[in-house]
Order: structure tokens, then sequence, then C-alpha cells
């Protein structure tokens, strides 16, 4: 009778499997191609080295094989007596150093084409932060964060996950097509890895330390990629996406973000109420502080502490700025005075100390916050 009941139940979870909503994603046994020059190169590159793999194992399990087959016992076969054989060692290895050489000459050409980062056309500047990038066009005095844009419905399996989840950002990284493009990359905290497997290489985002690589995309469109090092709790939530377009296209955007912050510094000179820097700060925790502290600013028990009824959030209200702008030395709160504008700043403070039932009715204007930088 038992068994019985395990087989229904097996039945009945496979077919809840089948019937649920699931993503599609991309699967390939082989080495992507991506959309580079460079990514090109590699992906040739794997495919020599592959065949030449596959003809020399071909080759000794052949020879391995027949001699196991036409020298077994059960033919008569006697095996020969033999110490040494001054050819056949000089065979054996000059044979694989010349393999070597052979697969040396194109690797050597494909890395040294990788390293060599001069003469670039525009250089963007990468930092990782725990969980989002900032990108910094050195060109252009144009820089912003790119974080997660998945909804927390979709991560907390609330609701149906979309079709590029745990793959999209509310602010892409746009690069125009025809042009080399130089990446400085480095990190605010720990150890990070900008990867975006259609560019055709990854580097470390390391503390203290500049990497450097580039990229030259022929055609526009949309590639998508994540951080790949283990870089703390939610690391799987520090997505990359890069929009390639033509140049016209690219110089129509610099302007329009240069447009964007004029007008967001105009903003943080205004007087806004409660009402509207709730609103905004609301949008602001849940890309910038949900990670940590959750929704519902419960936090996560003995790793970040909770916001409601916190003394930080319903205490002085200097202290709350204090450390919102500088962080926390020693834990994992951040400094945002360099990450948040001050109505961005003045917006979230607001909301954590009139939401979760912290109701002190405190709202905090940008030029205080400016004043307290």
């Amino acid at each position: 009778m038992n068994g019985i009941k395990r087989i229904v139940t097996g039945l009945t979870a496979v077919l809840l499997v089948q019937a649920a909503p699931v993503v599609q994603a991309d699967y390939t046994l082989n080495l992507r191609q991506g959309v580079t020059p460079i990514s090109r190169e590699i992906y040739d590159l794997h495919m020599i080295i592959l065949w030449i793999c596959v003809a020399i194992g071909v080759l000794v399990f052949g020879v391995m094989f027949y001699s196991v087959l036409r020298h077994r016992r059960s033919r008569g076969a006697v095996a020969a007596q033999f110490h040494e054989s001054t050819f056949v060692e000089i065979i054996w290895t000059l044979v694989p150093s010349l393999i070597l050489v052979a697969m040396a000459i194109p690797a050597t050409k494909t890395l040294i084409a990788m390293e060599d980062t001069s003469n670039p056309d525009l250089t963007i500047q990468v930092t990782g932060y725990q969980w989002k990038w900032h990108y910094r066009y050195l060109d252009d005095e144009v820089s912003f964060f790119s974080l997660l844009a998945t909804p927390r419905d979709q991560i907390e399996n609330r609701s149906p996950k979309g079709e590029h989840y745990l793959l999209e950002v509310d602010q892409p990284l746009v690069v125009p097509t025809q042009k080399k493009i130089r990446f400085l990359l480095g990190s605010n905290d720990v150890i990070h890895s900008w990867w975006v497997p259609d560019l055709g290489w990854k580097r470390d985002a390391i503390p203290g330390f500049i990497n450097e690589s580039w990229a030259w995309i022929e055609e526009p469109g949309t590639y998508r990629g994540q951080c790949a090092e283990l870089c703390g709790r939610d690391h799987g939530f520090m997505p990359i996406v890069v929009v390639a377009k033509a140049e016209d296209e690219y110089r129509q955007w610099v302007a329009s973000q240069k447009v964007a912050q004029q007008s967001e510094q105009a903003l943080s000179e205004q007087e806004w109420s409660l009402e509207q820097l709730v609103a905004r700060g609301e949008e602001i925790y849940n890309k910038t502080c949900v990670a940590c502290h959750q929704p519902g600013g419960v936090g996560v028990p003995n790793v970040f502490p909770p916001l409601k009824g916190s003394p930080v959030a319903t205490g002085p209200l200097e202290a709350h700025i204090n450390i919102v702008l500088n962080g926390k030395q020693g834990t994992a709160m951040q400094a945002f005075a360099g990450q948040l504008s001050d109505l961005d700043l003045a917006a979230v403070i607001s909301y954590e100390r009139n939401a979760f039932g912290n109701n002190t009715g405190d709202h905090v204007q940008p030029t205080q916050i400016k004043a307290a930088r």
C-alpha cells in the first residue's frame, strides 16, 4: 500500500511540474560564437583545438582497440620482449611537441589580440557594487547605476517568470557599433566578474585594481550577461545588459542622458511634499535596499538588521542621514553618498521613516542631504 502511495505521489508531482509555466533557456553543446571579431576568433580557435583533440583521440584509441583485438591471448599472440627504443622515445616526444607548438601559435595570436586595448574610440569605467554595476563614460561625462529590474513577485515565486528572468535591468549599458570600446573594470567592495558571453570574454572586477578589456560590436542588438563571481548573498541578482546602437542613435542617447542628469539636478533644488518623497522613496527602496532589508523592512535575522521599528529609522534624523550617506564600517551597510542623488537619498530616507509602521512624520528635503554631504 505504501508503494502505491509513493507511485501516486510521484506521478502527481510530475504532472504538476509539466503543468507549471517554465522559462525557456538557450541550450547548446558548443561554445557561443558571439557578436564581436574576438569572440568569433575564440570560437574558431576552440574548434581547431577540439578537432585536433578528436583526431588524437580517434588515433590513440583506434590503435589501442586494434592492439587489444589483434594481439589477444586467444589468438596465440606472444608479448614482445624489449626494454627501450631510442627511436620510439624520440617519436613520442617529438610528435606531441610539434602538436603543442601548432596549437600554441593560433592561441598566442588570439590572446595577444584580446589584451590589445590600445587606441580605443570610447572608454567606459565599470565598477561592481553589491549588487549592482556602475558605468561611467569617461569621454562623454555620463554615469549611472544599473540594477536588477526583475519584479520581486517573480523572484519570490508569486508570479510567472518573465522571458529575461534575472537578466533585465532598469538602465542598460548603451554602446555604439563599429567602435573599439575599452572597459576599465574595478570594484567598490568585493570581487565581482563582468561577463557578457556574446562579447567573448569576462574580467574580474577587483577592489583597488583595474582590469582592462575591449569589444568591437558589429551589429545593433541587446546582449545579456551577469556577475560570474560568487560575490555574496544575492550574487545572482547582478545582471548585465548591453545595448548596441548605431552611431547616430548612440549620440542621441548620450544627449538624452545629459539632459536627464541636468533635470535631476534641477529637481534636487525644489521643495517636495511628504507624499511625493514617500512615493519616490518606495521605488528607490525596492531597487536599492530591498535585497538586504527585505520587503516590509523586516531584514534578515543575524545578517541584515530590520528597518521596521529600528532605532535608526525611528531615532534621530541626523543619525539616519549619516548612516545612509556614509555607511557603517565593519558591516554590509554601504555608503550611498556616491550612489544616489540628493533627491533619491532624501526620498528613500523619508520612506524608511514613514513605512513599515515607522510613522515618524519626518520628511527630508534634498537640500538637507546636500548640506549633510
